[in-house]
C-alpha cells in the first residue's frame, strides 16, 4: 500500500471516529423576540434562561434584571435592578428553576440568589471566596431533586456541590487551576444534573463536556479528539460551551457559543444533531448562550450577541415509505 493510500486510510478511520454524522432530523426555528434596548422586552446581552410549565425565564445581565415571557414571547413582567443589596443583581448569568424557586447565578456579585416565580427575593447563598462555599464568578447551576445545588464557580476553575443551605458537600476541579485532564476545568460555566445526580458540566474553555457520578467520580467526557481541549467546528467538536440543559427525554443539548450552533447528545455523549448558524436573520445566532427546554422539547435558546431569545421545535423524520 502507497504512503499516500495510508494517509488517506488513516485520515478516513479519524473522521469516522471523530466527525459523527446526524442520527437525528435536525429541529425547526419557530420564532424570535427580543431586540437591544433596555425597556421590557428589550435586552442588553441576555445570557441565561429557564422555563417553567408556562413561562420562560431571561437574565438580561447588562441590565440587571430578570425578565419573563409566556412561551410566545409575550412579556409579563421583570424583577431585580443594579446593585448588591437583597433582590439585586450585578450580572444575572446561567439560571435554574426548582419547583416554585428561580436560582440565578449572580456573576459579579459571587452569590446565588433564590426567588419567587413571581420575582420576590427570597435568599442569598455564598460569599466572594474560594473557600468552600465561597464564589469567585458563579456563571450556571443546577439544582438536585434533594435540593442539592450544583455550582460553576467560573475563575476558582471548580464545580461545588452545597446543601440547599449553602452549606459544602465537595467539588470537582482543583481551586484555582486550570487543567486539561479528566475533573480538572478551564472556566467552566454550567451545570446539568440528572435525578439519579448525574452531574454535567460546560467546561467551556476545555471545549469538552464532563459528566460525574453522584458520588463524585469522574465518569466520561466528549468534544474534539480525546476531549483535551482541541477546538474545532465539526459535528461533537467545540469552540467553547457556554451552557448545558437536559432534554424530557434525557439527552443533553449544549450551546456551541463561538460556532454560534446548538448540539444534541445522548446522556453517553453520542452525537445526534445541531442546529443553528452565525448570522441575525430567523434561525441563525450570534453567539448563543443560556438554552432550556420545555417538558414538550420545545427548546429555547438566549442567542447573546444578537439581544433576542429564540425558540425552536424538534423536526421530524419523513420516511419513503409515508
Amino acid at each position: 500500500m502507497t504512503l499516500c493510500a495510508l494517509l488517506l486510510l488513516l485520515l478516513v478511520t479519524v473522521w469516522i471516529a471523530w466527525v459523527p454524522s446526524p442520527d437525528e432530523p435536525a429541529y425547526v426555528f419557530v420564532t424570535a423576540w427580543g431586540e437591544k434596548g433596555s425597556a421590557p422586552g428589550q435586552f442588553n446581552d441576555p445570557t441565561g434562561i429557564a422555563v417553567s410549565d408556562s413561562e420562560v425565564f431571561v437574565s438580561d445581565a447588562r441590565n440587571a434584571r430578570i425578565q419573563v415571557f409566556d412561551y410566545n414571547g409575550r412579556f409579563m413582567r421583570q424583577f431585580g435592578s443594579k446593585g448588591d443589596g437583597p433582590g439585586q443583581l450585578g450580572r444575572p448569568m446561567n439560571i435554574s428553576i426548582a419547583g416554585d424557586e428561580l436560582y440565578v447565578a449572580d456573576y459579579w456579585n459571587d452569590r446565588i440568589q433564590v426567588f419567587t416565580l413571581s420575582g420576590r427575593p427570597l435568599r442569598a447563598l455564598g460569599l466572594a471566596g474560594s473557600g468552600p462555599g465561597e464564589f469567585n464568578a458563579p456563571g450556571g447551576l443546577a439544582v438536585a431533586a434533594n435540593g442539592d445545588i450544583y455550582v460553576a464557580d467560573f475563575y476558582n476553575q471548580r464545580v461545588q456541590q452545597l446543601q440547599s443551605d449553602g452549606k459544602f458537600i465537595r467539588q470537582w476541579g482543583t481551586t484555582g487551576k486550570v487543567g486539561i485532564t479528566a475533573g480538572q476545568f478551564n472556566y467552566p460555566t454550567d451545570v446539568a444534573v440528572t435525578d439519579d445526580g448525574t452531574v454535567y458540566v460546560a467546561d467551556a474553555y476545555n471545549d469538552r463536556i464532563q459528566v460525574f457520578s453522584g458520588k463524585g467520580e469522574f465518569l466520561r467526557k466528549w468534544g474534539g479528539p480525546f476531549a483535551l481541549n482541541i477546538k474545532g467546528s465539526f459535528n461533537s467538536w467545540f469552540r467553547t460551551v457556554s451552557a448545558i440543559a437536559m432534554g424530557p427525554r434525557g439527552n443533553i443539548f449544549a450551546s456551541d457559543f463561538y460556532n454560534s450552533r446548538i448540539q444534541k447528545f445522548t446522556a453517553d455523549g453520542i452525537f445526534l444533531s445541531s442546529f443553528g448558524d452565525q448570522g441575525r436573520g430567523p434561525g441563525q445566532f450570534d453567539r448563543p448562550l443560556g438554552i432550556s427546554l420545555s417538558v414538550d422539547g420545545i427548546v429555547f435558546v438566549v442567542d447573546h450577541g444578537n439581544h433576542r431569545i429564540q425558540k425552536w421545535q424538534p423536526g421530524v423524520i419523513h420516511r419513503a415509505n409515508e
